[in-house]
């Protein structure tokens, strides 16, 4: 049984880019989430449309600046393949007294999107907080994480 390796670090330990030229183009999809606990005080702003900050709404201004994040992966995270995205949707809600952020990228593409559907969703939910934490800084960014993902070698869906 052969051991799995990570494939940003080279046999001689140093860090590397995975060279992806010998594989196929292929249409890749993410989808990532992330889940936000606010607090009662400011969910019930954001939901009877009392929270318009200096930087505008808190929901529609995550979802642009999720899209942006998504755009800039590359130039955030080491060794990420530069893509031009072709789609980034992002969808915020309110679901159990907490804000969840849902994104979705799609690329025709050498390798996989799954890391700007996470950025997406991490500077989303960044941004949330940001424009939250004049009322409070006790808002709590609970999880980020990878809901699926298809068009690689190994296709990934969460249960």
């Amino acid at each position: 049984m052969s051991k799995k390796q990570f494939t940003h670090i080279s046999k001689d330990g140093n860090p590397q880019m995975v060279n992806v030229s010998e594989k196929k183009i292929t249409l890749r999809r993410a989808r990532a989430q992330a889940i936000i606990d606010v607090g009662d005080e400011i969910l019930d702003k954001i939901e009877n449309n009392e929270l318009i900050t200096k930087k505008g709404p808190v929901f529609q201004t995550a979802i642009i600046a999720g899209v942006m994040g998504g755009k800039k992966t590359a130039d955030l995270i080491p060794f990420c393949h530069p893509l031009g995205l072709e789609d980034c949707q992002i969808k915020i809600h309110v679901q159990n007294r907490k804000i969840v952020i849902e994104t979705e990228t799609v690329v025709t593409a050498k390798t996989g999107v799954e890391m700007e559907a996470l950025t997406a969703a991490s500077v989303a939910a960044l941004t949330v907080y940001d424009m939250c934490k004049a009322l409070s800084h006790n808002i709590v960014i609970q999880e980020i994480k990878l809901m699926a993902k298809s068009g690689g070698k190994k296709d990934f869906k969460r249960i």
